[in-house]
Formats: structure tokens, C-alpha cells, sequence
């Protein structure tokens, strides 16, 4: 699996190998130093950037830069073509003259400079391009990573499911019902956007708890009665969806405060928090499911339900505690996702039950239970992710990423039964 990950990740850097225009501080300096050295400490700078946060960081430090150099900065425009024409305009009409453009990749090719006969695009000075993939860059690998941060928590407790043999198709629903329950506990009874931290906690906890309760009853439903997990998990998807859509009464709950985007929107040492959670929940369940007596019980469940129970496993209530998971894992994802989306949604979650099962298919764990691992299941999620990401940045049809993403699946699930064939020959 890792060897297809790094294949993947090197087929799609191939792919998408293009020119780079660098901005922001590090863009800056170097337009900043090239002015200098060309024009001297006498230079006439207009400074032209658009008005986004890389190109203001961008114009600020040339700024900077120039004026403790002795350099005359003229003005310092971050708009659009119309305010770097006015900006001329107040400039030629003062008598000033320009002898350098400090502009960056978009804004050097704007046709408004060719309109005067004194300035022109030439003296338009532009960071140095390079040739980079769009896939290796840190803010698309960041993007990949947190983006799948919330299907791989969920693939968690799929995992554990799978392993006994058992299947939840639940996970979804019950991600809406963690997102409404939570966004309407938070505004009904913590006072909505002006809520205090005690209870954002409070009621993030209480959504989590609620799919734990969903989780143990698929458990209790499965362990009890003995219906197929297929029909207990759908059963619970169809119940958790309507009981989301009927709690919001169909309709989106924003009244949130911004202590609780700080979970999925905030940042730690410059890594978004759901990844760091994501990092942090998979080393603990790879601890639990190879170095406890728990995580022994799910494998040999598993392997063989009757002969574990018979070596005094306690069959049922391992059940019930990997389908509580499950639906605690759910919730989770629910919560940072509503962190992440600023507000409460019956529509969140629509699909995620397919996409957590294939990330576990792909990551190795057999359909048939006994066999699989967590961080295969980590790597499965981001063979699909970066799958995903690779034929967006190459504008493949959505329709075609589907067939992809099925064909996939299929060699997964085709992979794992001539595996098993082989394995009885």
C-alpha cells in the first residue's frame, strides 16, 4: 500500500509539473533586491499587487525594503487593473516618473501599463518562476491531508467493524445528527454565537455521546437478535438522517460562536488541528488494536466468532464496544466538520459511509473480517484522496473521477478474494 501511495504521488507530480510564480515575503525580497541592484538606492517604485493576503505580504515587504534602502516608493496599489491605472495617472500628472514596476505574475500582464509611453510592461519587475508541481505543493499536500483528516477518523472505527466481520452504514447519518444536535444544543441552550467555551465543550461532548448511544444500540441490535449487521446499520442511517433533517427542520443552524471553529479551522504549529487529531487517534488505535487484549478479541471475532467464543472471548460485548466506537468516531467527525463548515447541517455527511468503507478497502482490510490494519487503512484513505486530488488539479469530468474511484474500489475488493484463494490453495 505504501508502494502505491508513492507511485501515485509521483505519477500525479509528473502530471502536474508547471511553471510557478512565487509571492508573499520570500517573492517580495527577492523583486525588492533585483531593483537595487538594477536602478540603485535612487529608484522610483509603483508597487502593484492584488488585494489578497499573498500579494499584500508581498507589497508590504518590498515596500519596507526599498524605503530602508533610500528608495522612493511612489504609491502602493493592491486592487485591480483600475487602481494601478489611477495610481499612474496621480503620479504622471505630478510631474513623477517610474522606473520600476514591483508587480507579481498576474499583475505584470495587465495592459494598462502599455498606455503610457513613459512606463510600459518592461519596467514591471516579477519574482523569478520555477518549474514545481502543483501537487507537491505544501498548500495543496495540507489541503489533501485535511480534508481527509475526518473520513480517516471515521475509518477508524470502520476498521474495527470490519475486522469482526461486520459492516456500518450508518456513519454518515449519524455525522449530520453529531453536526445538528451539537449546533442546536450550543444555540437553544448556550446562548447560540455568544456561547462560552464550558459550553461549546459541553455540547460537543453530548454529540459525540448521542452516535456513541447510536452505536451501541447497532451493537445491542446485532448482539441480541442476531439481524445482519447490513440491515441494523441501514435501518440506523435512515432513522439518524430523518431525526437530523426533523431536529433542523431541514435547514442549516450557523449561530455559532468562534471559540468552536478553533477545532477544525485552527492551526498548531502551523498544521491544521484535524490533522494533528487524525495523527493522535491513529496512534492510539494502532496501540489498542495490536498490543491489547481488546484489539486481539476483534481480530479473532473475526476469524472465527464461534471458536472465540468458545476460547472464552466475550464475543458480545467486544460487539457492542467496536460499534459504539464506530458511532462515537461518527460523531467526532461530525463536529469537526461543523467546525470546519461554521454551522450545523442535516445534509453533512451524505455519502461518507462509502468513501470510509472503500478508505478501509483499499487500506487492505479484507470484507470477509480477521484481517486488517489501522494505519493501512490511514494509507487507503489517502491512496483515494490523492486519487481525488491528482484528476482534480487535471480537470478529469467528475463523472470520470467516479468510474475511477469505482474501478478502484473493485481491484481492492478483487485483490483481497484472490488473496484469500491463494491463501487456502
Amino acid at each position: 500500500m505504501i508502494f502505491v501511495l508513492l507511485v501515485l504521488a509521483g505519477l500525479f507530480s509528473i502530471l502536474t509539473l508547471k511553471q510557478q510564480h512565487p509571492t508573499g515575503e520570500a517573492a517580495g525580497r527577492q523583486v525588492a533586491d533585483f531593483i537595487l541592484s538594477r536602478y540603485g538606492r535612487q529608484a522610483r517604485v509603483l508597487i502593484v499587487t492584488r488585494n489578497t493576503g499573498e500579494d499584500i505580504a508581498f507589497a508590504n515587504v518590498v515596500a519596507i525594503r526599498l524605503k530602508d534602502a533610500g528608495a522612493k516608493v511612489l504609491d502602493n496599489v493592491n486592487g485591480a487593473a483600475p487602481d494601478a491605472r489611477r495610481a499612474i495617472d496621480s503620479i504622471l500628472a505630478s510631474g513623477g516618473e517610474i522606473d520600476a514596476i514591483a508587480a507579481n505574475d498576474v499583475t505584470s500582464k495587465w495592459p494598462v501599463y502599455d498606455r503610457y509611453p513613459n512606463v510600459g510592461s518592461g519596467k514591471c519587475v516579477v519574482p523569478s518562476s520555477y518549474l514545481w508541481p502543483d501537487f507537491l505543493k505544501v498548500s495543496n499536500l495540507l489541503g489533501v491531508a485535511n480534508q481527509t483528516a475526518i473520513y480517516a477518523m471515521i475509518a477508524i472505527g470502520m476498521t474495527m467493524v470490519i475486522i469482526t466481520g461486520g459492516i456500518d452504514l450508518s456513519v454518515g447519518s449519524l455525522v449530520a445528527l453529531a453536526s445538528v444536535g451539537t449546533a442546536i444544543m450550543i444555540r437553544d441552550g448556550g446562548g447560540g454565537a455568544n456561547a462560552g467555551l464550558v459550553t461549546v465543550v459541553g455540547a460537543a461532548v453530548a454529540g459525540i455521546g448521542i452516535c456513541a448511544l447510536a452505536g451501541a444500540f447497532n451493537g445491542f441490535m446485532i448482539t441480541a437478535f442476531q439481524i445482519p449487521p447490513f440491515i441494523v446499520t441501514l435501518s440506523m442511517m435512515m432513522m439518524a438522517s430523518g431525526l437530523s433533517y426533523r431536529l433542523s427542520s431541514g435547514r442549516s443552524i450557523p449561530e455559532l460562536p468562534t471559540s468552536f471553529f478553533w477545532l477544525g479551522r485552527g492551526e498548531t504549529v502551523g498544521i491544521p488541528n484535524p490533522i494533528l487529531l487524525m495523527i493522535v487517534l491513529y496512534i492510539i488505535a494502532h496501540v489498542v488494536m495490536s498490543r491489547t487484549v481488546f484489539g486481539r478479541y476483534v481480530y479473532a471475532i473475526g476469524g472465527n466468532s464461534e471458536a472465540a467464543r468458545l476460547s472464552g472471548v466475550p464475543v458480545n460485548r467486544i460487539l457492542m464496544s467496536v460499534y459504539t466506537i464506530c458511532g462515537a468516531l461518527a460523531g467526532l467527525g461530525g463536529i469537526v466538520l461543523t467546525s470546519q463548515l461554521s454551522a450545523g447541517d442535516p445534509k453533512f455527511g451524505l455519502m461518507y459511509e462509502l468513501e470510509v468503507i472503500a478508505a478501509v478497502v483499499v487500506g487492505g482490510t479484507s470484507l470477509m473480517g480477521g484481517r486488517g490494519k489501522i494505519f493501512g487503512t490511514l494509507i487507503g484513505a489517502f491512496i483515494i484522496a490523492i486519487i481525488k486530488n491528482g484528476m482534480n488539479l487535471k480537470d478529469v469530468d467528475p463523472f470520470n473521477q467516479k468510474i475511477v474511484l469505482g474501478a478502484v474500489l473493485m481491484l481492492a475488493v478483487l485483490f483481497d478474494t484472490l488473496k484469500r484463494r491463494n491463501s487456502r490453495v
